[in-house]
């Protein structure tokens, strides 16, 4: 075979483009970068989860279905006094636990796909210097985290509210209307609002003190957030005739969120709409900038 010999000093010509490879991009701006790498990164986080998705099911579901499955169908069974005791009171009961058993979904989903992902890259594994070497700003990166906790928000709410609405025993079915225009908004906003929630625990909770997080902060937001009564219940729990617990719960997310599903899901009486979406956007705004403040802080340490 002939080969071509190059004289000593003489420059080799360029050796031919592949042809699929169409060139570096030219003059793009540090918008489009931005963009392109935010858009990136999400696609990637949906790949795992599509890859993982038998876990994210079993997590998502097992514990709104233990929920449902025990006061709506077993509790029933056996005679167990709930909502009440009265069919009418299991019914207004189980309308008011199928708004609950969805926000609180959405809440874990927000938690588990954001704060506990969070504790292992900044802790031993350091996979968090990888996503910050991507060509985009700090807090589009704390940004993405919270995109991909919301769309897995959105996607446990479309699990779990069949489960809720279907098991029960006979003659304890929830009183399910669908009320779009809210639900459509408020869906999206409440799964922002969690994932950004998952983000300030994730940067302010020590990787070593996750176990100890659900003990003090989830449990008690879970039992105080409405999931098993509603907000207006609350008055009758009083001390000289103020009702603390009441304004008590006020101070808690999920509050919000449970009495939203109750006006969009359900008969059930709810806090009034020009309260919870107005609070709604303000912790969603307020829990979104302390997340991705306390983000830059971990990460530029």
């Amino acid at each position: 075979m002939a080969t071509t010999t190059v004289p000593e000093g003489a420059s080799r010509p360029p050796a031919p483009p592949r042809p699929d490879y169409a060139g570096p991009r030219r003059g793009r701006s540090a918008a489009e970068a931005s963009r392109e790498a935010f858009v990136a990164l999400l696609a990637r986080d949906l790949a795992v989860l599509k890859k993982n998705l038998g876990e994210f099911i079993g997590r998502t579901v097992i514990q709104p279905f233990l929920l449902v499955f025990v006061f709506l169908y077993v509790f029933p069974q056996i005679g167990q006094a709930v909502g009440g005791g009265s069919r009418g009171g299991e019914a207004a009961f189980a309308s008011v636990l199928v708004a609950g058993v969805v926000g609180i979904s959405i809440m874990f989903q927000g938690i588990m796909a954001v704060a506990l992902p969070l504790s292992t890259e900044f802790g031993y594994t350091k996979e968090i210097e990888d996503r910050v070497l991507a060509p985009m700003p700090v807090w589009m990166v704390a940004a993405g985290k919270v995109a991909a906790g919301a769309v897995q928000g959105l996607i446990a709410a479309a699990i779990v509210f069949p489960i809720a609405a279907v098991v029960h025993a006979k003659g304890v079915a929830a009183h399910l209307a669908v009320h779009w225009p809210i639900l459509l908004t408020l869906l999206p906003l409440a799964c922002i609002m969690c994932a950004s929630l998952g983000l300030v625990l994730g940067t302010r909770i020590e990787p070593r003190n996750i176990a100890a997080m659900f003990g003090f902060i989830v449990l008690p937001m879970t039992f105080l957030g409405g999931t098993y009564y509603t907000w207006g219940s609350l008055h009758h729990v009083q001390v000289g005739g103020f009702a603390w617990l009441q304004t008590l719960v006020l101070v808690n997310p999920l509050l919000y969120v449970t009495e939203g599903f109750r006006a969009a899901l359900t008969h059930s009486g709810h806090m009034h709409l020009y309260v919870i979406y107005p609070v709604l956007l303000a912790m969603a705004a307020f829990l979104l900038w302390q997340g991705i403040k306390g983000f830059r802080k971990r990460v530029l340490a």
